[in-house]
């Protein structure tokens, strides 16, 4: 996430961290942040990332990124939000995932309108343009 932040911030663009004091102690912390929450818990740095977002984009990661992911969809699906997430499939990383949520859509576990909830893309473009309209026509 660092490489992110630091190519956001290299593009002018606006970065706020959100980090567990835990991780702060532990001196996992990105230094060159002008806006850094550090907040007591992970339930608690989720729930301030959620209301500071306008959007989710999952890109390539492990346990801590699909966590995540699925529990802001699963707080879509429950209706508790209406800001759109999606997946970035850079170089198919995301393939199989899809695959799975498509198989469980089939077998009847996931509703359709769920499933449809998860935007997947390749291009960064092309994804944050769809949320674009998404969020214009929620609003």
């Amino acid at each position: 996430m660092g490489i992110l932040a630091d190519a956001v911030l290299a593009h002018g663009g606006h970065v706020i961290g959100v980090i567990p004091e835990q991780l702060v102690l532990a001196e996992v912390v990105h230094e060159k942040l002008p806006d850094l929450r550090v907040v007591k818990t992970m339930h608690e740095r989720k729930a301030l990332m959620a209301e500071l977002a306008d959007c989710f984009i999952a890109l390539p990661g492990g346990f801590g990124t699909y966590e995540e992911f699925f529990e802001i969809l699963t707080w879509a699906q429950l209706g508790w939000h209406h800001k759109p997430f999606g997946l970035l499939n850079v170089a198919g990383f995301y393939r199989l995932l899809q695959e799975f949520l498509d198989h469980s859509r089939n077998e009847g576990f996931i509703r359709p309108q769920n499933r449809a909830l998860v935007l997947v893309e390749e291009d960064a473009e092309k994804m944050l343009a769809r949320m674009k309209e998404i969020r214009s026509a929620n609003s």
